[in-house]
């Protein structure tokens, strides 16, 4: 049990790394990419949180992003392996051409998250163990404090620039 809930809290830092980077490189906080995420961004700031954070916040709800590429994976290594979690690539693909979404954050989270999972899985882990840890690094980002996440967000933002 307690072997369970270390992969599982190993797994949420892995994915948190792993989307934030990617989102990050992909300049998410730059601008807004997709309809919404501004008007988020927007609301973030006015609420004592920053405007690059809050929009990297708006385009990982607006379309799907890193965040989401790497829950998906994980979702599909479960089922069948790297198969399952390059389906999933390609359903996150298809979600940014339908959102409009000029990037490319969420697929190349996808892909990047398959190799991670099944990697780990090699080792001991299980893909249930990132499917929870990215449900739990997902919601330190959009579900505890969007002032105080936004900040961070900005911070990190601030290295890559």
């Amino acid at each position: 049990m307690l072997d369970e809930i270390l992969h599982i809290l190993a797994a949420a830092i892995i994915s948190w790394i792993l989307f934030v980077t990617v989102d990050i490189f992909f300049r998410l906080p730059e601008t807004g990419g997709v309809s919404g995420a501004s008007a988020i961004a927007r609301d973030i700031e006015a609420a004592g949180g920053a405007l690059s954070g809050g929009t990297m916040m708006g385009n990982i709800v607006c379309s799907p992003d890193a965040s989401a590429g790497t829950l998906l994976a994980a979702c599909g290594v479960y089922v069948a392996g790297i198969p399952g979690g390059l389906a999933a690539a390609l359903m996150v693909f298809i979600g940014n051409r339908i959102c409009y979404d000029p990037g490319y954050a969420g697929t190349t989270g996808a892909i990047l998250a398959t190799f991670v999972v099944y990697a780990f899985t090699l080792i001991g882990f299980s893909a249930t163990d990132f499917i929870a840890g990215m449900v739990i690094a997902i919601l330190t980002i959009q579900g505890l404090s969007h002032a105080h996440a936004s900040r961070l967000l900005a911070r990190l933002w601030r290295v890559r620039q």
